[in-house]
C-alpha cells in the first residue's frame, strides 16, 4: 500500500482512529510517502530509507515519491509472483523476472527511462542498506563501467539490468519561432495566423504565457518556478536589462541555491500579472471571504526579497529556511476585513496557490489545442528548460569564439584553447542550470545545430591567424 498524505491513513486496517500521531512520531509529516506491506504492516527500515532520501542525494519531493512508488511496485510483484518474498530477500533472479514483466510484456511495457529510474531507486536502497548494515552483500549484480567525462575517465558501478535509454540522450527543444507559436496558440488562445480565436474561452492565458516565458528565459525547473513568492521578484530598475532572481536551496533540486536572471521584457510581464490579474483576483477573494476559512497559515507582517517578518511575535525568518509547504501557507496579515492574500506567486481562480500538477495539465491542454490546428507539439515544462539551455549554449559559444585569440605557437589542443572553447561556456551553462555534474550539460552539444558551424568558423579564423603569423615570420626572416 502506498500513501502520500497523513490524512489518508484512516482506511488502513492497522491504524485505529487517531493513530496518525504514530506516523508523526516516526517522522512522517504531511505529504511524506510511506509504504505498508500486503498485511498492513509497517516496514520500519524501508520507510526510514524513504525519509532519509534527501541525505542520499534525492532531495526532490517528486523523486522521493517516485522512488517510494517504484519500490512499492517491486515489493507487490515479489509478494504476488515470487512466493511471497519481501524486498529484503530479493535476488538477481527476482529482478530479472520483474524486468521481464515490466519491459517484455506486450502492451504493458514501461519506457527505458522509467525502468532505469526504478533501478536507480533500487541501487540507492541497496547502498543505504549496506551502509546501515541491514544487508551483508549486494543482492543484485553490478559491473564496473568506464565513463568518459570532461575531466577524464571515471570508473562507475552499474546495475547489469539497467537499460540503454536512447531517448534520454535526445533533448527536446524548440526554435524560438516554434516556442512563440506554441505559446500564443496553446496558452493564449490565438489562431495560428495570430488573430484572436472567437471561440477561445480560457481565462488564464496571460498568466500561463508569463509562466512559460519565465521558464524559457531562465531555464528554471518546474518545481523552482512554481514555488516562487511574489516578494522574491526582482524590482524593475531603469538602468538594468535583467533582474537577478535568487532561488533558495529549499526549492531547488539537491538543495543547491543559485541565481537566475530574468529579462526586462519577462520581468515587466511578471509585474503586470502581479499588479493586474493577480491583484484583482485577491481583492475579489477577500471580498468573498475566501481566506477566512482557509487552511492553517503563517501570517506575515512584512517581507523583503530575502526575509520576512511573521506575525504573533514569531520574528524574522529568511526564505532559505522555508520549505515549499511552508511557503504555500504564507498569508499577509491583512486588516479588520480579514486576512490578506497568499505570498505564493501563482494563484488559481479560487485565489489559492497552484501546484506543479496544475502546470503539467496546462501544458498538456496547450499541446492538445495546438493539435486541433494541425500543430504537432509535445511541450512539457522541462522542454522549455532544454530550449533555454540549447540557445544559451549557442550564445556562449559565439561569445567565446569572438573573445578567443590564439597566441603565437599555440595549437588547437592547448589547454587554454580547449578550456576557453568548451570548458568555460559549459561551466557557465552548468551554473545557470544548477546542475551538480558538469558532464550533464555536454548533452546539449549534441543537439546544438550550429555548434559545428561555430567550431568550423573558429578553425577558419585560427587558420587565417596562423597564415598571417607565418607571413610575418617569413618577412622578418627575409629582412634579417
Amino acid at each position: 500500500m502506498y500513501k502520500t498524505s497523513v490524512d489518508a491513513v484512516s482506511d488502513a486496517a492497522w491504524l485505529e482512529a487517531g493513530d496518525p500521531a504514530v506516523l508523526e512520531r516516526a517522522g512522517i509529516g504531511e505529504g511524506m510517502p510511506f509504504v505498508l506491506g500486503p498485511d498492513g504492516s509497517y516496514d520500519v527500515h524501508l520507510n526510514r530509507f524513504i525519509r532519509e532520501l534527501d541525505s542520499w542525494g534525492a532531495r526532490s519531493e517528486h523523486t522521493r515519491e517516485a522512488y517510494a512508488r517504484d519500490l512499492t511496485l517491486f515489493g507487490r510483484f515479489l509478494h504476488q509472483h515470487r512466493g511471497g518474498r519481501s524486498l529484503w530477500h530479493a535476488d538477481q533472479e527476482d529482478l530479472r523476472a520483474y524486468k521481464r514483466a515490466r519491459r517484455r510484456t506486450s502492451g504493458f511495457e514501461v519506457s527505458a527511462s522509467t525502468w532505469n529510474r526504478f533501478i536507480a531507486a533500487l541501487d540507492k536502497w541497496v547502498a543505504w542498506a549496506l551502509h546501515e548494515r541491514l544487508l551483508d552483500r549486494r543482492p543484485f549484480r553490478q559491473l564496473e563501467k568506464t565513463v568518459f567525462t570532461p575531466t577524464g575517465p571515471v570508473a562507475l558501478l552499474r546495475n547489469t539490468e539497467r537499460e540503454v535509454d536512447e531517448e534520454s540522450t535526445q533533448v527536446g527543444f524548440l526554435s524560438y519561432g516554434d516556442y512563440l507559436l506554441w505559446r500564443d496558440v496553446g496558452l493564449r488562445g490565438q489562431l495560428p495566423s495570430g488573430a484572436i480565436d472567437p471561440h477561445w474561452r480560457g481565462r488564464n492565458g496571460e498568466r500561463n504565457a508569463v509562466f512559460a516565458d519565465l521558464l524559457v528565459c531562465t531555464g528554471m525547473r518546474l518545481q523552482e518556478a512554481s514555488s516562487l513568492l511574489v516578494t522574491e521578484l526582482p524590482l524593475i530598475t531603469p538602468r538594468r536589462l535583467t533582474g537577478d532572481l535568487h532561488l533558495p536551496a529549499t526549492i531547488t533540486k539537491r538543495r543547491r541555491a543559485r541565481t537566475v536572471y530574468v529579462s526586462r521584457r519577462v520581468l515587466n510581464s511578471l509585474h503586470q500579472y502581479v499588479e493586474i490579474e493577480r491583484g484583482e483576483l485577491i481583492e475579489r477573494c477577500r471580498a468573498e471571504g475566501t481566506y477566512l476559512g482557509s487552511a492553517p497559515m503563517l501570517s506575515v507582517r512584512a517581507a523583503g526579497r530575502s526575509t520576512l517578518t511573521l506575525a504573533d511575535d514569531r520574528g524574522t525568518r529568511p526564505y532559505a529556511r522555508l520549505e515549499i509547504e511552508q511557503r504555500r501557507e504564507l498569508r499577509w496579515l491583512g486588516d479588520e476585513t480579514g486576512p490578506g492574500g497568499p505570498l505564493w506567486l501563482w494563484l488559481g481562480e479560487n485565489g489559492m496557490p497552484l501546484g506543479r500538477s496544475t502546470w503539467q495539465t496546462v501544458f498538456r491542454r496547450a499541446n492538445e489545442r495546438c493539435a486541433r490546428f494541425g500543430l504537432q507539439f509535445d511541450v512539457h515544462p522541462h522542454t522549455l528548460r532544454h530550449t533555454f539551455a540549447v540557445h544559451m549554449l549557442g550564445l556562449l559559444l559565439r561569445e567565446t569564439v569572438r573573445q578567443l585569440r590564439m597566441e603565437p605557437g599555440e595549437t588547437l589542443l592547448s589547454q587554454r584553447v580547449k578550456r576557453l572553447l568548451v570548458g568555460d561556456p559549459m561551466r557557465r551553462l552548468q551554473l545557470l542550470l544548477g546542475h551538480r555534474n558538469g558532464a550533464t550539460v555536454f548533452v546539449y552539444l549534441d543537439v546544438l545545430d550550429e555548434a559545428q558551424e561555430i567550431v568550423v568558423s573558429a578553425l577558419r579564423e585560427w587558420d587565417e591567424q596562423a597564415e598571417a603569423l607565418t607571413r610575418v615570420k617569413i618577412t622578418s626572416d627575409v629582412a634579417s
